[in-house]
């Protein structure tokens, strides 16, 4: 039987990290399409794009080929948890307990929560700086602030409003960075736009490796954002609608960044070259990047508080989160984020990327349990109930299994990992390229299916030992 959803939705959103019911499912599947390939076209993906001509000194052409490979890959595992929200009807981070218990789960919803709010912060300190390139007399420290209330007006209001900003924002910016590319490619500054950089191993897989983790990091949040559809949607049409618009907007606007970057002469900062790149309409270029950065950035801050109810409501289970709960944890958070932005917007989205790095590490064996639990394990089939219960329920306070094959996911990344914390042997003799995410899902995937199914295979054993003794 098909699904009864819901045709209007309040505009103000009132769910928390509680369960949807049926009748307040809304929205379509395509949606999704325009949440993720609009919110991709920002500021962050142009410059973190850049980086593999600036940085690695790649070629344009070998330059995009591992941009594609890395945002093909990585988008997988991405849009896979996005087809989990519409079967939940639950966040990504309160899920968790599912696979690892109601207080396992604590360590990866904290490091979620953190990642986010760092993805705020260094986004108000674009916005602010992309202000200042549009309006000189506004300085910087204005303009962050002035990025961080317009994004927390957007992510209190709820998921509604930010489906609705990037339906449009897909296409006002899909049809901007068309037009971009276009006036770059006509108005090249440089001799050395096609021969600057060359292939090289380390450097290839160093922006493979970036392209796979920006939608890797999407992971603990994606869900969020397909778990108002319908119950009823399949899984494969979430699935593709999330992963085209995720892969083809991000790819788009890390090419942007490389693109700009060799089009314009040597040393420039990213947002800067994209400015002189684009000519007479860099301006306005600078405007639809300030607006995407305001829009997409609502989605960090969203992920970021509900991160932080999910991590009180394990303790204080009895407490039911509301709109206006979601709405004070959201101002106290963009407050906060405001503060370190200024006091650090010269140096803070190098600092922020070492950051990301080190996080990506302890997330990557999470996405690997999370996805074979779901699809593998439980097959979609889980006890809605236990997940909010401050025992876990079914699921228990601890998952033995998950936590060992999250730690051993951890350990062996540590020899291919090139953080600003560490440098393993295996990166180093790369060059630098860090692998340890693609080992650290290759290793944890099958230990945990062995662990899980171990430990069923167990249990059956013991409750067949205990029924045949009775008798």
């Amino acid at each position: 039987m098909a699904t009864v959803a819901s045709t209007s939705a309040p505009l103000i959103e009132k769910h928390t990290i509680g369960y949807v019911p049926p009748e307040d499912r809304h929205g379509k599947v395509r949606d999704l399409f325009t949440l993720w390939f609009g919110g991709n076209i920002a500021p962050l993906p142009i410059v973190t794009g850049a980086l593999g001509v600036q940085l690695f000194h790649l070629n344009l052409v070998w330059g995009i080929v591992a941009i594609l490979v890395g945002h093909l890959v990585g988008g997988v595992l991405m849009a896979l948890h996005s087809a989990q929200g519409p079967q939940m009807g639950i966040p990504q981070m309160i899920q968790s307990r599912a696979q690892f218990g109601s207080l396992g789960a604590l360590l990866v919803v904290l490091i979620a929560g953190v990642m986010y709010i760092g993805f705020f912060a260094s986004n108000i300190v674009l916005a602010g700086k992309s202000l200042h390139g549009v309006v000189d007399s506004v300085p910087v420290p204005v303009g962050i602030v002035i990025g961080a209330f317009g994004s927390g007006i957007i992510g209190i209001i709820g998921y509604r409003f930010i489906h609705v900003l990037n339906r449009i924002g897909t296409w006002v910016l899909g049809i901007g960075i068309v037009v971009g590319f276009g006036y770059i490619f006509t108005h090249i500054q440089t001799d050395d736009f096609m021969t600057r950089g060359s292939f090289n191993l380390s450097g290839w897989l160093a922006t493979v490796s970036l392209a796979a983790l920006w939608q890797i990091a999407f992971a603990p949040y994606v869900s969020d954002y397909s778990r108002y559809l319908p119950a009823d949607v399949k899984v494969s049409s979430t699935f593709w609608t999330t992963y085209l618009g995720s892969a083809l907007g991000s790819s788009l606007a890390f090419i942007f960044g490389a693109v700009a970057v060799l089009a314009t002469p040597v040393g420039m900062d990213t947002m800067d070259a994209v400015k002189l790149a684009t000519g007479s309409i860099g301006p306005l270029m600078l405007v639809l990047f300030l607006l995407s950065v305001i829009s997409h950035n609502a989605l960090n801050l969203y992920g970021a508080v509900l991160s932080l109810i999910t991590l009180v409501q394990t303790f204080a289970y009895r407490w039911i989160p509301t709109a206006k709960s979601r709405a004070v944890i959201s101002i106290i958070v963009l407050l906060a984020c405001c503060f370190a932005a200024v006091g650090a917007s010269k140096d803070f989205i190098g600092h922020f990327v070492d950051m990301v790095l080190v996080l990506l590490v302890v997330l990557v064996p999470w996405t690997a349990i999370n996805l074979i639990d779901f699809y593998a394990i439980h097959k979609g089939q889980y006890d809605i109930q236990s997940i909010f219960q401050v025992d876990g329920g079914i699921y228990g306070r601890y998952n033995p299994q998950a936590l060992l094959a999250y730690a051993i996911g951890i350990a062996v990344q540590i020899p291919f990992m090139n953080t600003p914390l560490y440098v393993g042997p295996v990166s180093a003799h790369i060059n630098g390229a860090d692998l340890s995410w693609l080992v650290g899902l290759l290793v944890t995937s099958p230990l945990y299916f062995w662990l899980a199914n171990r430990d069923t295979a167990y249990r059956r054993r013991m409750t067949s030992g205990k029924l045949a003794s009775s008798l």
